[in-house]
């Protein structure tokens, strides 16, 4: 039986461990299990196969990223399409996704439909994210139908018009053709537009899946909810970049199917389309208008217990732990000398009280009462509206704007890695030619690069997952700012010896580097910002906190951190196409990472660290 007082810590506020919250949370329960439809579950603990299906969609997503990443920049180079206009196509996504990205957050707290808030959301950016697996592969196929003429292919007299055949033709023609992108008008369009889908959708689809996780989870519930949904997510992408990295057109599976990409996309849609429905069904959301109408619907938050202390602020209370946890208030004459059969028959005190004749002052009270019901309604969660979420941007103290800057260096540097990489290994490891025609030595040579490419992917999936669980006890050991610089570094490091060997052996070693760095980048940057948040503390003078005369919310700075990566990604794909064409290499895609690294670290050294 433990007493616990009403300025209780953030810790005591936030565990089920606390008699006040157990009973906050079994009165909700038992409340929400008698409406119309059953929500007990948004106030009870969660089990591992329940937090597993509210995350699996995360490996579904994953899934659909590690084809996207490894075949489409492969593919758009094939069908005639040069490296600078390949690179300027993934920038068409960030720049739609950095506008649409808060409105859907805030159209996603507003809906008021009875299917609840978050999963309308998701299930609009899966149709998105299915048709893209459909465009992509499917594309140049597509696009025949509408009047591509495609390959362009002179060959030998009564040559066979079989498939073998037309593999023998294609390596012993002289005047066989490569792609000419104006044989693939249709084809490019819907690739390019498949691409868009993909990559927008499976971007933004991910915010709504992590707050729908986290609405029908009790605070207890919410870390264990995210480690879960990290660790699926790693492992979605190992075995998503495993998958391109078979060749399918070797078994019999793969050739019914048409190939290796078509296997390969075949294989992510259906698995994304059971990923979705698990996720999608496993709880049902309490709608809007039913929360807006009844506050024990509410989810339990930090805000919500502090105004429920701050309401029993002057009184002392037992809890009797049966079932239902009764609570009853102590009269005023026993407030100090509470009786002994109470804890006798399972009653345990939950608010300690301050004397007001020996403490403070009744104004003294009433104030500390005020300052927490101000610090309440700031810790209250507002739909981001775009006009906010722009001001923010650019009104923003000193420490978000390093901290953005050098999450921006670290998206640019890791981006660069994510959408070329297999293309890189293709060309300048492999010595494979994109441009070749289907059947030649280069062109067998350069999807054999893609292939073992997406291994190195793997790794780089499964590295960032096991780096993910380590990363705070690392922090612990060494302290925040040491992790953030050292895998940054590291990334930078492992890029430049690739970029001047590139090897087979490297591409799998140093592809540990590019998970080190997607797992610092995805921790923390969000870390640090909530540290700012929780004490308070943007700016330090003399080793002590400046008050922010700027009213800053936890929502809005997430936002613009995690907006970081739509504007990396717009900057590389303008820029890293003409830096191909200018050296002439595709290693100029690791020595841009390199470049990028460098400054990242540079910058990292000048956060502020609270």
């Amino acid at each position: 039986m433990v007493g616990v007082a009403a300025g209780a810590s953030e810790h005591s506020m936030s565990s089920t461990k606390n008699p006040m919250i157990k009973y906050m949370l079994k009165t909700r329960e038992n409340h929400a299990r008698n409406q119309k439809h059953d929500y007990s579950h948004v106030f009870r603990v969660k089990t591992r196969f329940e937090m597993f299906r509210l995350a699996v969609i995360a490996m579904a997503i994953e899934f659909a990223y590690a084809a996207e990443t490894s075949f489409v920049s492969p593919i758009l180079l094939q069908i005639g399409i040069d490296h600078k206009l390949m690179t300027m196509a993934w920038g068409v996504s960030p720049i739609i996704g950095f506008f649409i990205s808060p409105l859907l957050g805030s159209i996603s707290d507003r809906c008021t439909l009875n299917w609840g808030r978050r999963r309308p959301i998701i299930t609009f950016l899966s149709v998105g994210i299915l048709l893209g697996l459909i465009l992509v592969p499917y594309g140049q196929d597509l696009g025949i139908l509408l009047g591509d003429i495609g390959y362009n292919i002179t060959t030998a007299e009564n040559s066979s018009t079989t498939n073998d055949g037309l593999a023998e033709a294609l390596i012993s023609s002289d005047v066989a053709e490569g792609p000419l992108p104006s044989n693939f008008k249709f084809a490019a369009i819907l690739t390019i537009l498949g691409m868009v889908l993909l990559d927008l959708n499976a971007d933004t689809c991910q915010t709504p899946a992590r707050t729908y996780m986290l609405d029908v989870c009790i605070p207890e519930d919410q870390a264990r909810g995210l480690t879960t949904f990290s660790l699926l997510a790693g492992f979605g992408g190992t075995i998503g970049y495993a998958i391109g990295g078979v060749d399918w057109e070797k078994t019999q599976f793969g050739v019914a199917l048409g190939g290796n990409i078509p296997t390969v996309f075949g294989m992510v849609t259906i698995i994304f389309i059971i990923c979705f429905f698990i996720t999608i069904t496993t709880f049902r959301e309490i709608p809007l208008k039913l929360i807006e109408r009844d506050e024990m619907l509410k989810p339990l938050s930090a805000a919500a217990i502090k105004k429920e202390l701050c309401k029993k602020n002057n009184d002392v209370y037992y809890i009797k732990e049966t079932d239902a946890l009764e609570l009853q208030k102590v009269p005023v004459e026993e407030k100090y000398d509470a009786p002994v059969e109470s804890y006798q028959n399972g009653y345990s005190p939950s608010l300690a009280i301050t004397d007001k004749s020996n403490g403070p002052s009744q104004s003294t009270t009433a104030t500390n009462n005020n300052t927490m019901a101000i610090e309440m309604d700031e810790c209250v969660d507002t739909p981001i509206t775009l006009a906010k979420y722009l001001k923010s941007i650019f009104v923003m103290p000193k420490s978000m704007r390093i901290l953005a800057l050098t999450n921006l260096l670290c998206w640019m540097g890791h981006v660069t890695y994510c959408l070329y990489f297999t293309d890189f290994v293709g060309e300048a490891v492999f010595n494979g030619d994109p441009t070749a025609m289907p059947g030649t030595e280069s062109a067998q040579l350069y999807e054999s690069g893609i292939r073992f490419g997406c291994w190195g992917m793997s790794v780089y999936a499964l590295s960032c997952s096991i780096y993910s669980i380590s990363v705070t006890k690392l922090r612990k050991l060494l302290g925040t700012k040491v992790v953030y610089i050292a895998g940054i570094s590291y990334y930078g490091i492992g890029m430049l010896i690739l970029a001047i060997w590139p090897t087979k052996w490297g591409v799998i070693v140093f592809s540990t580097s590019a998970g080190i760095l997607y797992g610092t980048i995805f921790t923390i940057p969000y870390i640090l910002v909530a540290n700012y948040h929780a004490k308070d503390c943007f700016r330090m003078h003399n080793g002590e906190s400046v008050p922010l005369k700027q009213a800053r919310g936890l929502g809005t700075d997430v936002a613009i951190i995690s907006s970081m990566v739509f504007i990396a990604q717009l900057i590389i794909s303008l820029s890293i196409g003409p830096l191909i064409s200018w050296m002439q290499t595709t290693c100029a895609i690791l020595y841009a990472s390199t470049f990028l690294a460098f400054f990242a670290a540079i910058s990292a050294m000048f956060v502020l660290y609270v």
